[in-house]
């Protein structure tokens, strides 16, 4: 077996725009280095100066070197049928993967990366990277940040941990199932392992505990796994990767409260990686307030988190009309629910529909005696209802509380509540916020499975 030891040099962390200004490659039998390859390589852009101060390399030392084109071939074959080997394996190899496959060259090798390697083989350091690494091990590091250098620590590292190998994780890692070669570098196999395949919320932290990404799934090890497989050279995804050192997860009776978990999980955490649902914004709603000279007054709004809402919309044109509709089965002034804007008495008034509150011709008591009856009557047309489904066990059941056409909660009760008593009900609901995505996704569960669905008057 040989193994290609592998250390790149680049213009930054982004291979679709950046490019490789050194490249070493060291072939290694498992116990020494048998050939040795390094180059300077022209980017053919300009490199950055604190990747100058770094690794030592400028522009004019780069002017004179072949381009990659040049030497892809050469490359290619010293790699192709070899055990690719890098420190954080998966930086290298997707961002010569990248530079191949522009010049014709199709690379598929094996993997095996050294912080993984070491994380197992020599627990306990105070750290992996790979300075540090060898301090702790007594690999002696020269020229550190360049190719030649950074690849002949890592050589001898690799003769390290073959050495120290006698449990055969090393050739566990080369089999086509194993998950060691596409897991990040930071994060330990076990992590994985100890997922489960039940419906759940998972949550990627970095090195810190802090977390950076939250996801929901129906099955926990088998979505978190996805995240791993391929080799997009994005910066984003390469910065993701890199960060993730942990995976924690709570597990749900239902996809249905994944989705709603998720959601309130995300609004509470704000991870740097989920930028879709951050984008989320509520809708309409109608609100009510009593004006300076006391009339309850209607209106469509903006949706507020401070707000008491009697009803939600997804558009203003929805709002409006029901708004109309009230206003005329009610005889509720059309000026007051901020329907007619003019500074005069609303049209109503001339024709019947309006018996004078908009200038001030029906007492404050008659009017608001309508619009408390017209705001009763709307709230009972909001839905309360459970959706009982399955737990996370066979001994319990799942509950998701809608009171009033607002989400209130959910959480698990035993199998021998009775699900009608509803105090019995809210004592093991967790309350979470409630908006127009969460509502959407419960409403249209219930029409599609309407036996989960037990109507409770609150």
């Amino acid at each position: 077996m040989l193994y290609a030891v592998v250390d790149i040099e680049t213009t930054g962390g982004y291979a679709a725009h950046h490019g490789i200004t050194e490249i070493a490659i060291l072939i290694h039998d498992g116990e020494k280095i048998i050939k040795q390859y390094d180059t300077l390589v022209n980017p053919h852009q300009n490199i950055p100066v604190y990747i100058q101060a770094l690794t030592g390399i400028n522009d004019e030392m780069v002017s004179n070197a072949p381009d990659f084109r040049t030497v892809a071939d050469e490359i290619y074959h010293l790699l192709h049928d070899k055990i690719f080997v890098a420190h954080n394996v998966n930086f290298d190899y997707s961002f010569i993967k990248h530079h191949l496959e522009a010049c014709g060259y199709l690379l598929n090798s094996k993997k095996l990366c050294t912080v993984r390697l070491s994380r197992r083989l020599f627990p306990g350091l105070p750290s992996y990277s790979l300075g540090k690494l060898c301090t702790s091990l007594s690999i002696p590091l020269t020229n550190r940040h360049r190719a030649e250098g950074d690849a002949s620590a890592t050589a001898i590292l690799l003769a390290m941990l073959i050495e120290k190998d006698t449990g055969g994780l090393i050739a566990d890692t080369l089999k086509k199932t194993s998950k060691e070669q596409v897991l990040p570098a930071n994060l330990q196999k076990s992590q994985i392992d100890n997922l489960p395949n039940t419906p759940g919320v998972y949550y990627f932290k970095d090195h810190k505990g802090k977390v950076i990404y939250v996801g929901k799934a129906k099955q926990i090890k088998k979505r978190v796994c996805t995240h791993f497989t391929g080799h997009s050279i994005t910066q984003q995804r390469q910065n993701f990767l890199k960060d993730i050192h942990t995976i924690d997860y709570q597990e749900c009776g239902t996809e249905l409260m994944a989705f709603i978990l998720e959601a309130a999980e995300i609004k509470k955490l704000w991870p740097e990686n989920n930028r879709a649902m951050k984008r989320f914004e509520q809708k309409y709603s109608l609100y009510h307030f009593e004006d300076q000279n006391g009339y309850i007054r209607l209106g469509i709004d903006k949706y507020r988190n401070n707000g008491t809402v009697l009803y939600s919309f997804n558009h203003l044109l929805e709002g409006h009309q029901l708004l109309r509709t009230i206003a005329g089965e009610h005889l509720l002034c059309e000026k007051l629910c901020f329907i007619q804007k003019q500074k005069a008495a609303c049209t109503g008034h001339a024709n019947g529909t309006c018996l004078g509150a908009c200038i001030g011709a029906e007492s404050v008591d008659d009017y608001n005696h309508r619009a408390k009856q017209a705001i009763e009557e709307l709230q009972n047309l909001l839905p309360s209802f459970a959706l009982i489904d399955n737990g996370r066990a066979e001994d319990e059941k799942s509950c998701l509380w809608v009171e009033r056409g607002k989400f209130y909660g959910m959480g698990y009760i035993s199998n021998h509540v009775d699900i009608n008593d509803l105090e019995t009900l809210k004592s093991v609901i967790t309350p979470y916020p409630s908006n127009d995505y969460i509502m959407n996704m419960i409403l249209s569960h219930s029409s599609q499975f309407p036996h989960k669905k037990i109507l409770i008057n609150p």
